[in-house]
């Protein structure tokens, strides 16, 4: 395995706002190679840091102040899981962006349970997986494309575990944020709900942060399974 390192400096982006820092952890040299060369051309984004495990995913993390996380699920020693954990509960404030494979779907719904807030696959274009990482970094949350129906489904397989202490439901929405909620689990973006509920995007983005902080969801990501939990969207 190679050893893990800190990334070499690299040029800042342009403008007024810093670039987003991005730590790359994936046990494949070549993988790691490839983002590292296509981030060095992004003047918003600069990779500070390589990890090829979860561990020093984590430890390189909290060393360079990184924004965002991209995240291999499948390494040896600390699994992409655990580091997600570890880096979503750590002081940081760093977000994660899983990179997986459409057989990887027990581990993104255990990394969703992590807290990570982006899933995307490794066949995704690059100039994708760049667009997602500066969704993240802006504070919303992420699912490829297909993902989303899938995580439906895999929850309504599964026996419902009594939660720890009583979560907000849907009882405690507005009719228009139920409806909003529905769309989300539904995998629609703010502008496809905006256009389904004839709001503007704008507006949208009001009621989804209205959401989040009445449902104490931590993503939009989170906003699904909520969505499912609640009844609201089912996986028929």
């Amino acid at each position: 395995m190679s050893p893990a390192t800190p990334a070499p400096p690299a040029t800042p982006g342009t403008g007024d706002a810093p670039p987003v820092r991005v730590v790359l952890a994936d046990d494949q040299p070549l993988v790691r190679t490839a983002l590292r060369m296509v981030i060095a051309d992004t003047p918003d984004l600069l990779v500070v840091g390589e990890a090829a495990d979860g561990a020093e995913a984590v430890r390189l993390t909290e060393a360079t102040a990184a924004d965002v996380v991209l995240m291999d699920l499948r390494m040896p020693g600390t699994d992409g899981i655990e580091a997600t954990r570890r880096v979503t509960a750590g002081p940081s404030g760093a977000r994660v962006v899983v990179l997986t494979t459409f057989d990887d779907d027990e581990h993104v719904y255990g990394a969703l349970d992590a807290g990570a807030s982006g899933f995307l696959v490794k066949d995704m274009a690059l100039d994708d997986i760049l667009a997602a990482v500066r969704i993240v970094a802006s504070g919303d949350a992420l699912l490829a494309p297909g993902v989303t129906r899938r995580l439906i489904k895999e929850f309504a397989g599964r026996p419902r575990r009594p939660a720890a202490a009583p979560r907000p439901g849907p009882d405690g929405i507005t009719d228009r944020e139920r409806e909003v909620l529905t769309l989300v689990g539904r995998g629609l973006s703010n502008t496809e709900i905006a256009q389904e509920l004839h709001l503007s995007v704008a507006t949208a983005k009001t009621y989804l942060t209205r959401l989040l902080s009445k449902l104490g969801a931590r993503d939009r990501v989170h906003l699904v399974i909520l969505a499912y939990e609640t009844g609201l969207v089912s996986a028929d």
